[in-house]
């Protein structure tokens, strides 16, 4: 198996979109309603919104290709916090889950976050997500927080922040 990270190129957003759908509509139902994950979906992985964030010198998107395969993906930005980098999305296509995939974007992001400076890296998570909470914890992370964010359309995130000491 050629396990491969690399940065996203703008000829990866409609591949990186197709995956996110597909790991949403296998880890939110019975989290949050359908309609809050087509609208969030919407919000996050249309093609105008990928194609800005790859111009964006503060934020990173990193693919994980098994096989030439897309597998995973993940971005990560640096925070208002000098300190701290947030992984801000980190998805592996539930065919591919359970490979360590996740464990070394995980890895790939903290060397990152370490050469910006940073000794924290942080994420959100739903609190519902018991899945994603159980492995960010096998990679380290602790619940820092616990938050609630309106997110328009009479939607709430209802979210851990989750943070992992780099050093």
């Amino acid at each position: 198996m050629n396990i491969q990270i690399s940065p996203v190129s703008r000829a990866d957003v409609d591949a990186i979109a197709a995956l996110a759908r597909i790991v949403w509509q296998d880890a939110y139902p019975g989290i949050i309603t359908q309609a809050q994950i087509d609208y969030m979906l919407e919000q996050r992985y249309n093609t105008l919104r990928l194609l800005e964030e790859l111009g964006m010198p503060n934020l990173w998107w990193d693919k994980v290709t098994v096989d030439g395969k897309l597998a995973a993906f993940a971005s990560t930005l640096t925070t208002e916090k000098r300190d701290e980098m947030k992984l801000d999305k980190l998805y592996v296509d539930p065919l591919r889950q359970r490979l360590g995939l996740g464990g070394r974007l995980i890895a790939h992001v903290s060397e990152r976050a370490l050469a910006q400076g940073c000794t924290t890296l942080i994420l959100a998570v739903n609190k519902r997500n018991e899945p994603a909470i159980a492995a960010y914890r096998k990679n380290g992370f602790v619940v820092r927080d616990a938050v609630r964010v309106d997110i328009g359309n009479d939607f709430v995130m209802d979210d851990f922040i989750m943070a992992k000491s780099l050093h």
